[in-house]
């Protein structure tokens, strides 16, 4: 899905390997939301002291605007909170209007735009939550 969704025009940097060293690291988390055992959608999320990064979020097409993002992202939310970790930050493609829009729908703000961010060729837009106000 990575592959497909994300990274598509990119090449592919979230390999098998990558995400399997995600799930074993103690500071991360990584969700797979299922129907009926099918994966539609999957989320990746580092935990530092102060602050989480969602690295990776990503819905099946045919599962888009059914919720399936908005509860991967509440339940890394309340993980968050529970862990006393009040800002979440994110990148996405400077162009993805749609993703914007989720995310500022769910109070991510922009925080700023990182030239080159995906592999030198396309800038990332920065947005951040402070989950504790």
């Amino acid at each position: 899905m990575s592959r497909d969704l994300i990274e598509c025009g990119l090449g592919w940097s979230w390999t098998p390997s990558r995400i399997s060293r995600h799930i074993q690291d103690p500071n991360a988390v990584v969700l797979l939301a299922t129907v009926t055992a099918l994966p539609i959608g999957f989320a990746v999320m580092s935990y530092a002291d102060a602050e989480a990064h969602l690295k990776l979020l990503a819905v099946k097409p045919a599962y888009q605007r059914r919720g399936v993002g908005r509860r991967l992202i509440g339940w890394l939310e309340d993980s968050a909170l529970v862990a006393g970790t009040p800002m979440i930050y994110l990148e996405l493609r400077a162009n993805n209007k749609h993703a914007l829009a989720f995310y500022e729908k769910l109070g991510y703000r922009k925080i700023g735009v990182v030239a080159g961010y995906y592999c030198g060729h396309e800038s990332a837009i920065r947005m951040g939550r402070d989950l504790w106000s």
